[in-house]
């Protein structure tokens, strides 16, 4: 009874953001994309396992004017003169939900750098929001925490005049149990160290959220669980990331980093992947090699012939991304077999199935964000070389 009552408030938790969010979805296809993997999951009773704590992220105190931050020719890079990116020219919303694309190496770190402050730009104009506040978590940051410090005392530093009990209640919402709470942070798991990051990364309520790889440390309900505080999370999100799900589940924008430029991509996952196994894409849906101009020297014929060579170079590592497709499509069958199940009436009337079941999923949800991983580094690494 209590798992079903649990899985009541959240279908109904969710399903209310899905109304929300179709009120202002756009056409985009990402938005659409978005918009069906939210209607799945108000749609399914997920079991999650008990143990799973949500994760709390405290909306801002204030919402600040759109756009929140508007860039004009900017040039950002770590040398004078040798600019990563140039020439943007981008504005964010207050209630944006945006996924960065492009192959590693490509600057979307650097981008979500230039976003939190933390990298200045080298020309153009950042105009932020007045009183602007900007959260951002990356996988290295992890190493940023005090390794002889409990979570506690992390919080307490920046709660110097609170009562312990507080202190104490504000580390729960990071998901962190009372044991949890006085252990020291190198001796936390790699998920739970991710939690307390995070819930200090935004301690102060940011209107920005940047998130750069959020999901490597937790496993598939935790995951869940950082989809959700997400969806209710009242300010403007970046994500970086390769767990296909988060982004489909988070982000109804897509952004191309890519050639040292910034650019909206009109299209959705699925049109990003035909893309990438076409050659090195462009944010407007033709590929590098096409937009090319002859200035290169080459004639037409002797690019054309380059670029069947390097396709032939590159197929085992095509043929592999083409088997990875294969296996995902086979598992999301089996997911789909038993969220049917979770559906059924005599199924939700007895427990021990609901949770075998779940868990059943849990795993096979487990091995699609592996593969699905595998699948968009693979991607990112034949897209590079075949613009090499």
């Amino acid at each position: 009874a209590k798992m079903k009552e649990k899985q009541d408030v959240r279908r109904k938790h969710m399903q209310s953001f899905v109304d929300r969010f179709r009120a202002k979805a756009s056409k985009a296809r990402q938005a659409q994309s978005r918009l069906k993997a939210l209607q799945k999951m108000g749609e399914i009773a997920m079991a999650f396992d008990e143990r799973v704590v949500p994760f709390s992220f405290p909306d801002p105190q204030r919402e600040a004017a759109s756009p929140i931050i508007n860039l004009e020719e900017v040039s950002v890079g770590y040398e004078p003169g040798q600019p990563i990116l140039s020439g943007l020219g981008l504005r964010i919303d207050a209630d944006d939900r945006i996924a960065l694309l492009g192959a590693n190496g490509n600057g979307k770190s650097t981008f979500a750098k230039l976003l939190s402050g933390r990298l200045k730009q080298e020309t153009g104009t950042v105009t932020r929001a007045d009183k602007l506040k900007v959260a951002m978590f990356a996988q290295h940051q992890l190493d940023d925490l005090m390794p002889e410090a409990t979570p506690v005392e992390h919080l307490r530093k920046l709660m110097p005049d609170t009562p312990e009990a507080k202190v104490r209640g504000r580390v729960a919402q990071m998901g962190l149990s009372t044991e949890k709470m006085n252990t020291r942070a190198k001796q936390l798991s790699g998920g739970e160290r991710a939690r307390l990051l995070l819930g200090l990364a935004t301690f102060d309520a940011p209107h920005l959220l940047i998130l750069d790889e959020p999901t490597n440390h937790l496993d598939i309900d935790s995951r869940q669980a950082l989809v959700d505080a997400l969806n209710m999370f009242r300010g403007a999100v970046v994500l970086i990331s390769h767990d296909r799900h988060l982004i489909e589940a988070s982000a109804d924008r897509l952004w191309l980093v890519h050639a040292g430029d910034v650019t909206p991509y009109d299209g959705d996952l699925e049109d990003y992947r035909r893309l990438v196994l076409k050659g090195p894409v462009k944010a407007g849906g033709t590929t590098v090699r096409e937009a090319q101009p002859a200035a290169d020297g080459m004639s037409a014929r002797e690019r054309r012939k380059e670029a069947a060579a390097r396709r032939s170079e590159l197929a085992p590592m095509k043929k592999k991304i083409s088997h990875i497709e294969k296996r995902i499509a086979d598992a999301r069958k089996d997911i789909s077999g038993i969220e049917e199940k979770l559906t059924r009436p005599d199924i939700l009337g007895d427990s021990e199935k609901t949770i075998e079941l779940a868990k059943k999923r849990g795993d096979v949800e487990k091995a699609i964000t592996a593969m699905e991983e595998e699948w968009l580094a693979l991607s990112a690494n034949y897209e590079e070389a075949m613009g090499a």
